[in-house]
């Protein structure tokens, strides 16, 4: 198994989301929340849930990155499709090759990095998780 070079909150990533902790064929953005080291020296990512599917409707604890209305901000993100984050769908998982994967178009070498959270879109993902934590 290959374990990963330490992520940093705010990347995107290229994830094979699990459920019911087995990791899904299918890899998507998820966004990295937070990372921590291991006592043997591996990561682990605590990671938001992305998709690209019914994109014109947020539910409570989701923000967007849509190219038309953040064009810079998409661009840096790394994205194919516009994509909603779904903070209220996090998980911690281990950064390896069994949930994260190489992107396909693979803009920063061998690792699963896809991009970063631009900094004009910090105020949509804090509101999206004051959301979920005001309940």
């Amino acid at each position: 198994m290959r374990w990963w070079l330490e992520p940093v909150a705010g990347e995107i990533v290229w994830c094979h989301f699990p459920d019911n902790i087995q990791p899904k064929p299918k890899a998507r953005p998820a966004l990295i929340l937070s990372c921590l080291e291991s006592d043997d020296g591996n990561f682990f990512a605590n990671v938001a849930y992305g998709t690209s599917k019914k994109v014109d409707r947020l539910y409570k604890g989701e923000f967007l990155i849509a190219k038309h209305q953040n064009p810079v901000a998409y661009d840096v993100a790394g994205l194919s499709y516009d994509t909603k984050f779904d903070l209220g769908n996090a998980i911690e998982l281990p950064f390896n090759d069994r949930y994260f994967a190489v992107p396909p178009h693979a803009p920063f070498g061998h690792t699963p990095k896809m991009g970063i959270l631009h900094p004009s879109m910090v105020k949509a993902a804090s509101a999206a998780f004051k959301a979920i934590r005001a309940k």
